[in-house]
């Protein structure tokens, strides 16, 4: 990230209000887990499956809806103690310094299968657009023009870059910078003609589920390593994983594969059902899961967490 969208991102944090008052003394005594969480359906609907699994057990929770710079200014702070949604490496400027000067804990990776790179219609894979490295010999037929989802992201970033550095020939290439919702239409449009596009793709999104695409192998490995392979964290502040050690096991355990957390966004983003109904209806499907998930778990009151949550949840 260069220093200018630091500047920005620094700023925009500072200039945000957060209620920074907790004392010390009043965050040893709060007995509610504080979730930060953006405006992601993915990291919402998982942090309800968390809320409807912890409350059996006794475990009080509130979902606070704030930016991604607060949540982590909040987890400094005191104010968020937990956030299942740190998505590296594109987060790495917010996370690096605050697990080096010791106020962040790294937990768990909560999504097995997650990436972010290029994508392309599955027919363009098909006629052999299976790489960067295919992309500028077709140049004129995507019209030199990639998609991306804002200004500022860590995708846009990292492609600017590439097209400074004509990196894999997109040195005369243009990015296309708009929102998740305008990079989506342009895909979902140029899929109706069958028209060829290129844009940001990742899983977990209900993208995987309603486009027919396909991602790029990138050797370069642009996105980070293993063409874009991430991890999305489960991070908390260090004092409360240390005075909570029961929900640091639990959510050591608390993982999905990238399949389930799309189908968690999907229902929740793309059919707009309420995330207490779409954390209920897989919590109901998964009772496997979930028994895996609260292994060695306890209540509040130190009995097992399973037999609890089994009951109350009719599992």
């Amino acid at each position: 990230m260069n220093a200018a969208l630091r500047a920005t991102l620094t700023a925009t944090a500072l200039s945000v209000p957060v209620s920074l008052t907790l004392s010390q003394q009043a965050m040893a005594d709060d007995a509610t887990l504080d979730f930060g969480v953006p405006a992601w359906p993915g990291i919402t609907v998982k942090t309800e499956v968390a809320s409807q699994l912890l409350a059996p057990l006794g475990y009080e929770t509130r979902a606070q809806e704030l930016s991604l710079q607060v949540i982590y200014q909040g987890l400094d702070t005191g104010d968020v103690d937990a956030f299942l949604g740190g998505w590296m490496p594109a987060q790495e400027d917010l996370y690096t310094s605050r697990v080096k000067d010791g106020s962040l804990e790294r937990v768990a990776n909560n999504v097995d299968g997650a990436q972010m790179t290029l994508a392309v219609p599955a027919y363009l894979h098909e006629q052999g657009i299976t790489s960067f490295a295919d992309l500028d010999a077709h140049r004129e037929a995507f019209g030199g023009e990639i998609h991306s989802f804002g200004a500022g992201s860590a995708a846009s970033e990292i492609l600017l870059q590439a097209i400074d550095n004509d990196t894999w020939g997109l040195g005369d290439w243009e990015l296309t910078d708009t929102s998740v919702v305008g990079m989506l239409s342009a895909a979902r449009s140029a899929i109706s003609r069958e028209e060829p596009i290129a844009w940001v793709g990742w899983t977990p999104h209900w993208m995987n589920f309603e486009l027919p695409m396909r991602y790029l192998e990138d050797s370069k490995d642009l996105f980070g390593e293993n063409n874009g392979e991430s991890e999305v964290l489960t991070l908390m502040r260090t004092g409360y994983a240390e005075s909570h050690p029961n929900l640091a096991h639990f959510f050591t355990q608390f993982t999905f594969s990238a399949e389930q957390q799309s189908w968690m966004i999907n229902e929740y983003g793309q059919e707009e059902r309420d995330a207490e109904d779409v954390a209920k209806e897989w919590i109901e499907g998964h009772p496997e899961r979930i028994q895996a998930m609260l292994e060695g778990v306890t209540d509040r009151d130190g009995q097992p967490a399973w037999p609890r949550v089994q009951d109350a949840l009719a599992l």
